[in-house]
């Protein structure tokens, strides 16, 4: 924030106003709404208490933890991570910097996980590369009969999973950490559902937005992209039932050719759908 305004008592309105200049020069924000709920957070004020009362003189304390958290999101850091949740489904998940911010994206292959699987059955489902735990905990808690193995191989995600699932009251979800389908025995599984690393390794998005500040190795493996996407087929059908399925995330022009590493590992009738935007970005295979 500008010196001058730092030295005076500065109102509600002070605050909101000269951080909804400062945000509208950002690139995709929603000035007034992120400055409101900044403020609120500092403040620890609702926003309706914000808007109702603009003239309320703000501490020194709470204008200096506003101003902080301004300049976190200025240089570009995610409103996620800044407040530490995000919303995904009807659930609300804290996420750090250990873990990708969940994405509307991924509710594509929660809908396609709910509506391809037996929802009453006792199944064994495991989500691979949990993170936050949004996979598991929207399916735990939308299907209570399954049962979910969540894994990641980062101890820190996995730490925050499990925060997650204690708040929501999903504490049946067994946690593993491990490497995709290393820990796992064969045939115990019925569906394995992940959104695995998928950008390819140089990918000049890496180094843009939001990406910037989410781990790398949760977001490429390098090379094409689609090593971690093959690293799970190759062992998917041994640990699936016959007739289980895979149901990975990838990213958007990579549909063709998850579709031929399905086949290849025996993961048939492979098919694919597409995301809002139109763009292929979820498949699902077979274990025959």
């Amino acid at each position: 924030m500008p010196e001058r305004e730092s030295r005076r008592e500065r109102t509600v309105g002070d605050l909101l106003r000269s951080a909804t200049t400062h945000l509208a020069e950002r690139p995709e924000s929603t000035p007034r709404f992120e400055a409101e709920l900044l403020l609120s957070q500092a403040t620890g004020l609702s926003r309706s208490h914000l808007f109702a009362w603009p003239e309320r003189l703000v501490g020194s304390a709470e204008g200096a933890a506003f101003d902080a958290l301004l300049a976190r999101r200025l240089d570009g850091e995610p409103m996620a991570y800044i407040q530490g949740r995000q919303a995904f489904w009807t659930l609300d998940l804290k996420v750090s910097s250990a873990t990708l911010i969940p994405r509307p994206e991924t509710e594509l292959l929660v809908e396609i996980a709910l509506e391809r699987l037996a929802p009453a059955a006792p199944l064994a489902v495991a989500d691979l590369g949990t993170g936050s735990g949004a996979i598991a905990a929207v399916l735990a808690s939308e299907r209570p009969n399954w049962r979910l193995i969540a894994t990641d191989r980062s101890a820190a995600a996995l730490a925050i999973a499990r925060e997650n699932f204690r708040t929501l009251d999903l504490d049946r979800i067994a946690v593993l950490q491990g490497t995709w389908l290393d820990a796992f025995a064969d045939g115990r599984l019925d569906a394995i559902v992940s959104n695995p690393p998928y950008i390819a390794g140089g990918d000049p998005h890496l180094a843009r937005g939001d990406l910037r500040f989410e781990p790398p190795s949760a977001l490429s493996p390098g090379g094409d992209g689609l090593d971690a996407i093959r690293a799970i087929a190759r062992e998917a059908r041994r640990c699936l039932r016959p007739g289980g399925v895979l149901i990975v995330e990838h990213g958007f022009d990579q549909g063709a050719a998850v579709r031929v590493l399905f086949r290849e590992r025996g993961l048939g009738d492979p098919r694919t759908w597409k995301d809002l935007a139109g763009q292929e970005r979820v498949t699902l295979g077979v274990a025959t």
